[in-house]
C-alpha cells in the first residue's frame, strides 16, 4: 500500500466525504482541536453525530465517571467505552446497515500560562471496518514539545487527523499507519511513545513489533512493553518508582543475565531500603544491539528475544541511546527515585573509552557528569578472563590510564558498586556461545539458559532451534 502524505485538511475532507463513517469526537483539556479540522475543511454533517468538550472536572466526572488523573489512559478508555456505546444505542437502528460507526477522543494536557506543565496527552480510536463489524481499538500516547500552547493545540489536531484518517485507511498496513501519525510533522514538535493496536482488524498485529517500530521510525527514542506483550506508557508505568536496568542483547537470556539482575536488585533495593513493589526491573536492548549488517532489523530474532524476556517476567525497553547517560536522562523524565544500572566488569571498562563522549563538548567528563547527575548508581557484575582464570572486579578492573584517577572518584563516591553476591559457575557462560550451540544443534546449552527459557525456545523454535 503506497502511503502519500496528504495535508490535514484533505485527510479531513476525504473523511467527511466518506459516507460510510460517522461517529462522535470528545476532546478534554486542550480544546476541540482535533474535530475542529473536521469542522473546517466542510462536509462534516456527514461525518460527525456529535462533538463534546468537557473542561471542568466535576463536568468530566459526572459524564464518565471518576479516574485517578485526568489525562491518563483509564480517562481516554472511560471516554471511548461511553461514546461508541452511545452511537450505537442512538443510531444503530436507523443507520447501522449502512454505516461503519466510530469514537474519536483525546485527553491532554497543553503549555499551561506558566510553562510548568507536562506536556502529554492520551488520543484514542475505536471504530467498526465495516457495518456491524466489532470494534477495533488504536491508542496513542504523545509528548508534546513546542514551546508555545498555541503550537501544541496545532500540532494535538494534526495528529488526531492522522490517527483517524490512518484508522479508517491503513489498518490493514499497521507499519504505514504507524508511519503516518507524524504526516505534516516533525519529532521535534511532538513524540508518540506508545502505540496499542487491537480488536478485530489488529488479530494479526504483535504491539512489540510495533513497540520496535516507534523507535525504528524515529517517532519515539524508546517503547516500552510488560512480560505479557502489552504496551507500556513510560510516565505512567515508571512514576514515583525506583528504577534498576539491565542492558543486553539476550541472544538468547542466560544463567548471568538472570543472576546479574537478581543479585543487582537485592543489593539496591537495600541501597534504598525499598520494599519490593517500589522498584521496577526492565531489561533493555538498544537499536544498536538489535541491527545486523546495512543496520536492517530481523524481526524473527527480535521476536525471539522477546519471547524469552517474557518467559523471565521482565519488562523490556527498547530505545535509541547507545550512551549509557542518555538513557539515565531518559529514564529521570519519567521518575524521581533512584535509577541503577547494572552491568558486566568489562563493560565498566569499556564505559571508560575516550570514543563514546567524541562528541561532546566537555568529552568524558561531560558524559560523566550526566550519567550520575540524575541519583544513578551502577552495580557491577564480576568477569572472568578464561584464558588466565582472573575474577576482575570494580578493586581490580584496569581502566583507561588516562581516566584512572576519574575511576577513582568514581569508586570512593561509591557511585560504582561491586555486587556481594553473585554465581561464579555462572561467569564462562556467554550468550553467543549458547545462541551458536543452538544454531548448530549441539547439546549442553540448556543448562545454559533458565528452565522456562530452554523449554520456550524448544516450544515455539526460537534462534533457529531445531529438534
Amino acid at each position: 500500500m503506497e502511503h502519500k502524505i496528504l495535508s490535514p485538511g484533505a485527510k479531513a475532507l476525504e473523511v467527511n466525504l466518506d459516507n460510510n463513517r460517522y461517529g462522535s469526537f470528545a476532546e478534554i483539556g486542550a480544546g476541540q482541536e482535533v474535530v475542529r479540522c473536521f469542522f473546517r475543511v466542510g462536509g462534516a454533517a456527514g461525518t460527525i453525530a456529535k462533538s463534546i468538550s468537557a473542561y471542568d472536572m466535576k463536568v468530566s466526572d459526572d459524564i464518565y465517571g471518576k479516574a485517578p488523573r485526568y489525562v491518563c489512559r483509564e480517562r481516554l478508555e472511560d471516554m471511548l467505552d461511553l461514546e461508541y456505546k452511545l452511537n450505537i444505542e442512538r443510531l444503530s437502528e436507523q443507520r447501522g446497515d449502512t454505516t461503519a460507526f466510530f469514537a474519536f477522543a483525546d485527553t491532554v494536557s497543553a503549555r499551561n500560562y506558566h510553562g510548568t506543565n507536562e506536556c502529554h496527552g492520551w488520543l484514542g480510536v475505536r471504530f467498526q471496518t465495516e457495518p456491524h463489524a466489532a470494534p477495533s481499538e488504536i491508542i496513542i500516547h504523545v509528548r508534546m514539545l513546542d514551546n508555545e500552547n498555541s503550537l501544541q493545540q496545532e500540532a494535538l489536531g494534526i495528529i488526531g487527523v492522522n490517527l483517524v484518517y490512518g484508522a479508517f485507511h491503513y489498518y490493514q498496513s499497521p507499519d504505514l499507519l504507524v508511519k503516518s501519525l507524524l504526516d505534516n510533522l516533525t519529532t521535534d514538535r511532538i513524540e508518540v511513545d506508545m502505540v496499542d493496536m487491537h480488536g478485530d482488524a489488529f488479530l494479526h498485529v504483535d504491539n512489540r513489533v510495533i513497540s520496535l517500530r516507534l523507535v525504528q521510525l524515529g517517532l519515539s527514542d524508546a517503547a516500552m512493553f510488560s512480560a505479557d506483550g502489552k504496551v507500556l506508557q513510560p510516565s505512567e508505568h515508571l512514576r514515583k518508582k525506583n528504577v534498576l536496568v539491565e542492558r543486553g542483547r539476550f541472544r538468547p537470556v542466560t544463567h548471568v543475565n538472570i543472576d546479574m539482575l537478581n543479585s543487582a536488585r537485592k543489593q539496591f533495593d537495600a541501597d534504598n531500603k525499598a520494599l519490593p513493589e517500589d522498584t521496577i526491573s526492565i531489561m533493555e536492548i538498544t537499536m544498536h544491539n538489535l541491527q545486523g549488517e546495512n543496520d536492517s532489523i530481523d524481526l524473527e530474532d527480535f521476536i525471539s528475544r522477546a519471547d524469552v524476556l517474557e518467559a523471565t517476567g521482565h519488562t523490556v525497553l527498547i530505545s535509541d541511546y547507545p550512551e549509557y547517560y542518555r538513557l539515565a536522562t531518559y529514564l529521570s523524565r519519567y521518575t524521581d527515585r533512584r535509577i541503577g544500572l547494572t552491568m558486566g566488569a568489562h563493560s565498566l571498562a569499556e564505559l571508560f573509552n575516550d570514543k563514546y563522549y567524541s562528541h561532546l563538548q566537555g568529552g568524558i567528563l561531560e558524559g560523566f557528569g550526566r550519567l550520575f547527575k540524575h541519583n544513578v548508581k551502577l552495580y557491577i557484575y564480576p568477569y572472568k578472563d578464561t584464558q588466565t582464570n582472573t575474577l576482575y572486579k570494580v578493586d581490580n578492573l584496569e581502566v583507561d590510564a588516562k581516566q584512572s584517577y576519574l575511576y577513582e572518584y568514581l569508586k570512593h563516591g561509591e557511585h560504582v558498586q561491586q555486587l556481594d553476591e553473585f554465581t561464579e559457575a555462572y561467569l564462562p557462560i556467554f550468550s553467543p556461545d549458547v545462541l551458536k550451540m543452538i544454531m548448530d544443534k549441539q547439546q549442553g546449552w540448556e543448562s545454559m539458559v533458565p528452565e522456562v527459557v530452554a523449554e520456550k525456545i524448544k516450544q515455539q523454535h526460537l534462534f533457529g532451534y531445531d529438534n
